[in-house]
C-alpha cells in the first residue's frame, strides 16, 4: 500500500491511497466469500458456483462494492495514522481506480486540526466582582428550605386567595364540543402559578370548597395546539378542596430538624459560609469565561466544516443520551416538538463553532506558553477519577491505553493555559462601581 498527501484549502486534505493488486485480489476473495451463498447458478447447488463462473456470467464488477468496503477500512487506517496529518472529521472516500487484476486507488478526504493565529491573550481586561453575601441572601436561602419543608393542609370556609392550591375537577368546551386534553380530575393547581392559561386563576379567586364556576378564558394565538389557537374556551370547574402552604417557623427547633446545629444562630452562619463558597467558585467560573472570550475574540481560526459536523453531531447524540435518561427517544422528542433533524443541527452550530474555537485556542496558548502536563498532574487527575468512581488508582490506569492518558495530559495543560489567563487577567471596576 501507499499513499501521497495533498493540501487543500480550509484546512482540509486529500489522501491518495492505493492498495497493491494482491492486496485488493485478497479483498475480492472476501467479497466472493461473503456473496456466493447469495448466487444460484445452474448446475451448480446454491453457494458452490466457483468465482469465476461468477464473474464470467456476471462480471468481477459483482464484487466490486464489498471488496472496497473490505480494503478501505485497513488501508485508510494505516494511511491516516502514518501521513502525519492530525485529522478532525470522518473521510469522504471517493473511488479512483478499481479492478480486478490491478491497484485499487481510492482518496480520503479529511478535515485537518487547522492553525490557531492568537491575539492578545495576556492582561486581558475582566470586570471585578465582589463575593458580598448579604442577610438577605441568607434568610431567602433559609426561606428557601422553609419552603421546602412546608406543611399541606387543608382549610375549611375560606375563599380561595392568590398562593393557595386548589384541588379542582374541570372541563373545557369550545363552540359548546369537549375539546381533546381539556379535563382534568383531582388537579392541583397552585393560584398564581400561572400554569393555566390566560385569567383561569384568576377566576378561582373569591371562590370556595364546594362552589362550581365557569371559568372563561381564550386561547393564545402561539398555542400549541393548532385547532384552539385565539379560540375563547368555557371551562366548567368544581372546587373539591382549598389547601395552603404552612411554612415552618425559622427557629431553633427548625435549624436543628434541618441541619446539624442546634441554633438558627448557628445555622445561619453555616448558610452565609456556604453561600460565599457558591459565590466565590460562581466569581472564578465567570472570570474564567470572560477571559477565555475574550482570548477566543482576539484570535484568528478558521474551521473546516467536516469538523463542526462532527462535533455538531456529538453534541447530538448527548442530546439524546440525555433525553434518554428521561425516558424519551430522540425520535419521540422530534414528533413531539415539530422539529426536523436539519434544525436541530442548525440550533447547535453556533456554539459546535464555540466549543471548537475555544478548545483550539487554548491549546494554542498551552503551545505558545510550552505549558504541559506532568507526570505528577496527571496522577493526580487519576486519583480524582477512582475517588469519583470509587475505583482503585490502578484499576483505572489500567483502564487507560496511551490515547486516553493523552486526552488527559490536553486536558490538564488546556485548564494550565486557562489559569494562565485569569492569572494575567486584569480586573476593572464594573460601570455601576465608577
Amino acid at each position: 500500500m501507499s499513499y501521497k498527501v495533498e493540501n487543500l484549502e480550509n484546512s482540509m486534505a486529500k489522501i491518495t491511497i492505493e492498495v497493491s493488486a494482491e492486496d485488493f485480489e485478497a479483498a475480492m476473495v472476501k467479497a466472493y466469500n461473503k456473496n456466493k451463498g447469495k448466487i444460484q447458478i445452474q448446475g451448480f447447488r446454491k453457494g458452490k458456483a466457483p468465482r469465476k463462473m461468477i464473474e464470467k456470467l456476471y462480471g468481477p464488477e459483482i464484487f466490486y462494492e464489498d471488496a472496497a468496503n473490505f480494503a478501505i477500512p485497513d488501508a485508510y487506517e494505516v494511511a491516516a495514522k502514518e501521513c502525519g496529518l492530525d485529522i478532525v472529521s470522518r473521510p469522504e472516500i471517493d473511488v479512483e481506480d478499481i479492478g480486478a487484476g490491478k491497484p485499487f486507488v481510492f482518496t480520503a478526504t479529511v478535515a485537518v486540526k487547522p492553525e490557531v493565529e492568537l491575539g492578545d491573550y495576556k492582561g486581558l481586561e475582566v470586570e471585578k466582582q465582589e463575593v458580598k453575601i448579604m442577610a438577605a441572601d441568607v434568610n431567602a436561602e433559609i426561606d428557601r428550605v422553609r419552603e421546602q419543608n412546608a406543611r399541606i393542609i387543608t382549610v375549611e370556609d375560606r375563599a380561595i386567595k392568590k398562593d393557595d392550591i386548589a384541588v379542582i375537577d374541570f372541563e373545557g368546551f369550545v363552540d359548546g364540543e369537549a375539546f381533546e386534553g381539556g379535563k382534568g380530575t383531582d388537579y392541583s393547581l397552585t393560584i398564581g402559578s400561572h400554569s393555566f392559561i390566560d385569567t383561569f386563576e384568576d377566576q378561582l379567586i373569591g371562590k370556595k370548597t364546594g362552589d362550581k364556576v365557569d371559568v372563561n378564558v381564550t386561547f393564545p394565538e402561539e398555542y400549541h395546539a393548532e385547532d384552539l389557537k385565539g379560540k375563547p374556551a368555557l371551562f366548567k370547574v368544581e372546587i373539591k378542596e382549598v389547601k395552603v402552604k404552612e411554612l415552618p417557623k425559622a427557629d431553633d427547633e427548625f435549624a436543628s430538624e434541618v441541619s446539624e446545629f442546634d441554633t438558627l444562630k448557628e445555622y445561619k452562619a453555616s448558610v452565609k459560609k456556604t453561600l460565599t463558597d457558591r459565590k466565590k467558585a460562581q466569581v472564578k467560573t465567570e472570570k474564567e469565561n470572560q477571559v477565555i472570550e475574550k482570548a477566543v475574540e482576539n484570535a484568528k481560526v478558521d474551521l473546516p466544516a467536516p469538523m463542526v459536523d462532527e462535533q455538531v453531531n456529538q453534541m447530538i447524540n448527548e442530546f439524546a443520551s440525555r433525553l434518554q435518561q428521561q425516558g424519551l427517544g430522540i425520535d419521540q422528542y422530534m414528533q413531539m416538538t415539530g422539529m426536523q433533524p436539519q434544525t436541530l443541527m442548525d440550533q447547535m452550530r453556533p456554539e459546535a463553532e464555540k466549543r471548537i474555537k475555544t478548545r483550539l485556542v487554548l491549546e494554542a496558548v498551552a503551545e505558545a506558553e510550552k505549558i504541559k502536563a506532568t507526570a505528577k498532574d496527571i496522577d493526580k487527575e487519576i486519583e480524582k477519577m477512582a475517588e469519583m468512581y470509587n475505583m482503585e488508582v490502578d484499576k483505572i490506569k489500567d483502564m487507560f491505553g496511551d490515547a486516553e492518558k493523552e486526552q488527559i495530559s490536553q486536558d490538564i495543560a488546556v485548564q494550565k493555559a486557562v489559569d494562565l489567563l485569569v492569572k494575567e487577567a486584569v480586573e476593572t471596576e464594573s460601570a455601576s462601581e465608577e
